[in-house]
């Protein structure tokens, strides 16, 4: 979160709401839908291995297509990805880009 909360903060444009995704996304004022999707990006990031059919399930009955899907499955992937390659170098956060 710690790499991306700036531009979390700018798609957003509201601070509050970008913090309490970051806390809890449990308890934010977001629908069900994008619930839905930050469970399943959670899981696929935290245990991988875990992901089966039910979870794409569960995605399509909150209305997601199977692009959509895997559009989620990309994104998330890819951020797991750079995160572990910035991680792994060490790589320090951006002092370019504001808060």
């Amino acid at each position: 979160m710690v790499h991306h909360r700036r531009g979390l903060r700018r798609l957003l444009r509201d601070d509050a709401l970008a913090d309490a995704i970051e806390a809890d996304f449990e308890f934010a004022d977001i629908s069900d839908k994008r619930k839905t999707m930050l469970r399943y990006a959670m899981k696929l990031t935290k245990t991988p291995a875990a992901v089966d059919e039910s979870d794409i399930e569960l995605l399509r009955g909150q209305d997601f297509s199977d692009t959509d899907i895997l559009h989620i499955a990309e994104v998330t992937a890819y951020y797991a990805y750079a995160n572990r390659i910035a991680d792994g170098l060490g790589i320090p956060l951006e002092d370019w880009i504001p808060e």
